[in-house]
């Protein structure tokens, strides 16, 4: 090399500016001529290694070193005798970056197949972030950097992404079954990838300090099919609701009504299944047509027309009238006993509604139909 070439180098540290160099050499082209007694300032998050004709001879650790026989003493023995103690050493030095190197992407560039258990044969995609840092300099510069003057994340992210993404097919096929399974178990699977990657890394001197999984995706048409199944479980937990507000106010009714006879009993029995068919039936038919409606006398709730019971408080929409044989209580227009056959032989004068027309008890005091104050 010639004379211009030479870099003669008294001063020797290294500041990484940028944030993602691993490893930086000094100088970085060529050899530099390193002067008898230089200082070389190492920080606490560097190591710093000698080579020497190709050949790495001494490595440093934190500090402020000057660069004499005495300190170096591998280098001594290479170089004191043909330089006589007072000749430059050529030499090279590399800065390794010993930091933790955060934020680093991975992902799948195309979907993977998955045999999901439910779905069948589905394409997946995957995302994530890894962490990185140096355990062993030395093998790291002869593995992956070897003479590059700069080495950063860029130059090594997308190889370990490929790695990562190799692994984690793997790891997919071992440990799930269906991807409904996946949520809540993304912490779990993280670390049981990591340590599947463990040893790739160590090859090359780095370590995988830690490894998140953010999401696990679908195709659209196979996250579609998934919407819908949630949908499907709305409606059937509507319908089960419905149902229960149904029962909650047959029983509300029965515990008010108690001192009227244990008739109402039996008129339960004969409502019931009417009552739970409109429950189903609206739940059925939510999505399409809403139901008419008119308020509750006692509570002012919106009732279904075909209601004999409000939902919100039990109230007893059908005015029921007592049997004058054995005191069971009778629909308004029943003309025999639903408990003994006894003909009803005395009826309420009804009163009709001056809105719609409904005849109502004489002691209604709301329409049981509009709701309309009587």
């Amino acid at each position: 090399m010639g004379t211009n070439n030479v870099i003669f180098l008294e001063v020797i540290e290294w500041f990484d500016e940028s944030g993602k160099e691993i490893v930086h050499r000094i100088p970085e082209k060529g050899s530099g001529e390193i002067k008898f007694g230089a200082q070389m300032t190492v920080r606490e998050s560097q190591a710093a290694v000698f080579f020497y004709n190709g050949k790495a001879y001494d490595a440093f650790g934190p500090g402020r070193h000057t660069l004499k026989t005495a300190n170096i003493p591998l280098l001594t023995k290479v170089l004191a005798i043909p330089w006589g103690m007072t000749s430059p050493l050529r030499a090279e030095v590399y800065f390794i970056n010993m930091k933790v190197f955060p934020d680093l992407k991975w992902g799948t560039r195309d979907p993977v197949a998955f045999r999901d258990k439910e779905l069948g044969l589905i394409r997946l995609r995957a995302f994530g972030v890894f962490n990185i840092r140096v355990i062993q300099p030395l093998l790291l510069i002869n593995s992956l950097v070897g003479t590059q003057g700069i080495f950063s994340t860029e130059e090594i992210e997308e190889y370990l992404n490929r790695v990562i993404v190799s692994r984690f097919n793997d790891y997919m096929g071992e440990k799930v079954d269906t991807i409904f399974n996946l949520p809540g178990k993304y912490n779990e699977f993280s670390e049981g990838l990591k340590t599947m990657l463990q040893n790739d890394l160590s090859k090359f001197g780095l370590a995988l300090t830690d490894l998140y999984i953010n999401s696990v995706t679908p195709p659209p048409d196979v996250q579609k099919a998934i919407d819908d199944k949630s949908r499907l479980g709305v409606f059937d937990d509507l319908n089960k609701l419905l149902k229960m507000k149904a029962a909650m106010a047959v029983e509300t009714a029965a515990q008010t009504q108690s001192e009227a006879g244990s008739g109402l009993g039996l008129g339960m029995g004969f409502m019931m299944p009417g009552m739970l068919l409109e429950a189903f039936k609206g739940a059925t038919s939510a999505a399409s047509t809403a139901p008419e409606t008119f308020t509750c006398p006692d509570c002012k709730q919106i009732v279904p027309k075909e209601a004999r019971f409000c939902p919100a408080c039990g109230h007893q929409i059908l005015v029921i009238n007592k049997c004058a044989h054995c005191g069971r209580n009778l629909p308004v227009n029943a003309n025999f006993c639903v408990n003994c056959g006894t003909a009803v032989t005395v009826k309420p004068a009804l009163k009709p509604c001056a809105k719609c027309g409904f005849e109502n008890l004489p002691e209604s005091i709301y329409c049981n139909k509009c709701g309309e104050r009587l």
